[in-house]
C-alpha cells in the first residue's frame, strides 16, 4: 500500500514538474512579442501555436484584440483588463492574477491586420481537436477562410480522427480551400479540391473558385471553370426560391392587411378609408401590452403577442363598431360619401394616437421565438415572417370557420345574398351590419400585431398597407375569401420577382397597372360572388 501511494505521489510530482516546464517554456516563447517588428510578433504567434498546447489560445486572442501587454520593468508578457486608470495583470497562458500595473508600467504588443489574419488560422489549429464538435465546426470554418497553409498538416490528423460527419466535411472543405490558395500543389490535389468545393456550393465557394488564374494548370483551370457554373446554376436557383419565400412573406402580409378589407368592402360594399388606422390600433395595443410587461411582469414577455392579440382584436373591433354605428350606416349605397367620412375618421385616429403616444416611432420586440433565423440551403428565412404566415393562414381558417359554422357568418351571407329577404326572415340587419364591420375591424387589428413585429409601429402604419389591400381585394374578387387569399399571395410573389428587374417603385407600379388591365376583363376579380354591392 505504501508503494502504491509513493508511486502515486511520484507520478503527481512528474506530471506537476511537466506542467512547469511547459508553461516556461511557453512563456520563454512569448518573450518574442517584446519587439516592434511585425514579422517577429506573428513568427513568435506561430511558433506558440506549433506547441500544439490548448492554452496559447488564450494568449493569441487577447493579442488579437489588443489586450496582450508586456511589463517594461522585466519584459513580462501579460493579458490585461482596465480597471479605471491602470490595468489588472493575469498570466497569459493559465489566466491567474498577476496583480495591476499603472498604464505607464506597461507597453501594448502592437499587432496589424496582416497579424490578426494569421491569428485567425492559427485559432483554429488549435482548436481542430476540441471535445466539442461546435468549436472544431467553428475552428475548420475560420481555416477555410484564413487558407493558413502552416495549419495543412493539424488538418490531415484532425481529418482521420473526426467522428462527427458534418465537422469532417467542414474539415475537408478548408483543407480543399488551403490547396487551392497555392498553384504550385500537384495537380490531382488541386482538381480534387475544386470538386470538394464545388460540393460545399455558396458565395464563399464561388469566390474561392474565381481566384484560380492562369498560373494554375489547364486541367485545374477547366475544373474550377466547370464548377463555377455549376454554383452560379445552383445559385441562381435558390435565388429564384428566396424570391419565392420572399413573395409569399409578403403576401401573408398582405393577406392580414386585406382579409378585414375583404369583409368590410367586399361584403358590406364600404370603402373603408380607416381601414390602415385599424391596423395602426393593433399595433399600438401590441406596444402597449409590451411597456406594462416590460415594467410588471418581465418574465412574459415571451408570450405578449399570445396575450396583444385578443386585446387588439377587441379595441379594433370596438372602434370599427362605433364607426359604423355612428357615421357608416347613414351612408350604405353611397360610396363617395362613405369614402370622404372613412376617410376623416382616418385622420381623427392618426391624430389620437399622436396625441397620446406621440409622433415618433415605438418599439416593439419581437419575443425570442419569434427572433433569428436559419438557413435552408442558400436560403435565409427569419422566424418571424415564418411565424407571421403561420398566424395569416391561421386567422383566414378560423374566419372561414366564422362565416361557414357560425349562426352569425349565416346571417352575414344571408344579409349579403338578399338583405330585404334576410330582414323579413327576421335577421336584424342592422346588428349584422355592425357585427359586421367590426369582425372586419377586428381582424385588422390582428394585422396590427403581426406588423408591429416587422415594421415601424407609428401613427402612419396603416397608410402603407392600405392601398396593397384595397389592390388584393379588387384583384381577388370583392368579397371572397379565396379571392384574397390567391390576390394576397399572387401579388406578393409577383413584386418580389420583379423587384430585382425593376426595382421596389416599378415594381409596384407595373402590378397596379396589371391589375387595372385585369379588371378591364375581369371587372369581379378572380373569384367573384353575388353580394349587396352587385346586386345593387
Amino acid at each position: 500500500m505504501r508503494a502504491l501511494l509513493c508511486s502515486f505521489f511520484m507520478i503527481l510530482a512528474l506530471a506537476s514538474a511537466s506542467t512547469a516546464e511547459t508553461l516556461d517554456r511557453l512563456r520563454e516563447i512569448s518573450a518574442g512579442f517584446v519587439t516592434k517588428d511585425y514579422g517577429q510578433v506573428q513568427a513568435t504567434a506561430e511558433a506558440l501555436a506549433a506547441t500544439g498546447d490548448a492554452r496559447v489560445a488564450t494568449a493569441l486572442s487577447a493579442l488579437r484584440g489588443g489586450d496582450l501587454r508586456f511589463r517594461k520593468s522585466d519584459k513580462q508578457v501579460f493579458r490585461v483588463e482596465k480597471v479605471g486608470r491602470d490595468y489588472a495583470l493575469f498570466d497569459p497562458f493559465t489566466g491567474e492574477a498577476m496583480g495591476q500595473a499603472g498604464s505607464r508600467e506597461t507597453s501594448k504588443i502592437k499587432v496589424n491586420n496582416a497579424i490578426r489574419n494569421a491569428i485567425d488560422g492559427l485559432l483554429g489549429g488549435l482548436t481542430l481537436r476540441a471535445d466539442d464538435p461546435a468549436i472544431r465546426l467553428d475552428a475548420a470554418e475560420a481555416l477555410f477562410k484564413s487558407r493558413d497553409p502552416g495549419a495543412l498538416a493539424a488538418l490531415g490528423s484532425a481529418i482521420e480522427a473526426e467522428t462527427d460527419g458534418s465537422v469532417r466535411d467542414a474539415m475537408r472543405e478548408a483543407r480543399a480551400s488551403i490547396l487551392l490558395a497555392s498553384a504550385q500543389n500537384e495537380p490531382q490535389a488541386l482538381i480534387e479540391a475544386v470538386e470538394t468545393i464545388r460540393a460545399r456550393g455558396g458565395q464563399d465557394a464561388l469566390g474561392l473558385l474565381a481566384q484560380i488564374g492562369a498560373d494554375y494548370p489547364e486541367p485545374v483551370q477547366e475544373a474550377a471553370a466547370q464548377a463555377r457554373r455549376g454554383i452560379e446554376q445552383s445559385l441562381m436557383l435558390w435565388g429564384y426560391g428566396q424570391s419565392l419565400w420572399q413573395g409569399i412573406s409578403l403576401g401573408s402580409v398582405l393577406l392580414l392587411a386585406a382579409i378585414g378589407l375583404a369583409i368590410t368592402f367586399g361584403v358590406m360594399g364600404v370603402i373603408n378609408m380607416a381601414h390602415g388606422e385599424l391596423v395602426m390600433l393593433g399595433a399600438y395595443t401590441t406596444f402597449a401590452v409590451q411597456e406594462v410587461i416590460r415594467t410588471s411582469a418581465p418574465h412574459l414577455f415571451d408570450v405578449s403577442l399570445l396575450i396583444a392579440a385578443p386585446l387588439a382584436f377587441l379595441v379594433a373591433g370596438a372602434v370599427g363598431v362605433a364607426i359604423e354605428r355612428g357615421i357608416v350606416r347613414y351612408l350604405y349605397g353611397r360610396a363617395l360619401e362613405t369614402l370622404l367620412a372613412t376617410w376623416g375618421v382616418s385622420l381623427i385616429l392618426q391624430q389620437a394616437v399622436r396625441t397620446i403616444f406621440g409622433p415618433n416611432n415605438r418599439e416593439v420586440g419581437n419575443p425570442s421565438w419569434m427572433s433569428g433565423a436559419f438557413e435552408l440551403g442558400e436560403m435565409t428565412i427569419t422566424y418571424n415572417r415564418l411565424w407571421i404566415l403561420v398566424f395569416a393562414l391561421t386567422v383566414f381558417v378560423l374566419l372561414l370557420l366564422i362565416l361557414k359554422r357560425t349562426p352569425l357568418g349565416l346571417q352575414m351571407r344571408a344579409v349579403t345574398q338578399n338583405r330585404a329577404m334576410a330582414a323579413d326572415m327576421g335577421v336584424r340587419t342592422a346588428w349584422v351590419d355592425a357585427m359586421t364591420f367590426g369582425l372586419g375591424a377586428g381582424i385588422a387589428g390582428l394585422a396590427g400585431v403581426a406588423l408591429s413585429q416587422i415594421d415601424n409601429v407609428s401613427p402612419n402604419l396603416g397608410q402603407s398597407y392600405i392601398v396593397d389591400s384595397f389592390m388584393v381585394v379588387v384583384f381577388g374578387g370583392a368579397g371572397n375569401l379565396f379571392g384574397a387569399l390567391a390576390g394576397a399571395f399572387t401579388l406578393g410573389i409577383a413584386n418580389k420577382f420583379l423587384e430585382p428587374l425593376a426595382g421596389a417603385m416599378l415594381a409596384k407600379i407595373a402590378v397596379l397597372v396589371f391589375i387595372i388591365l385585369f379588371i378591364q376583363k375581369r371587372p369581379r376579380g378572380l373569384f367573384a360572388i353575388r353580394g349587396r354591392a352587385v346586386e345593387n
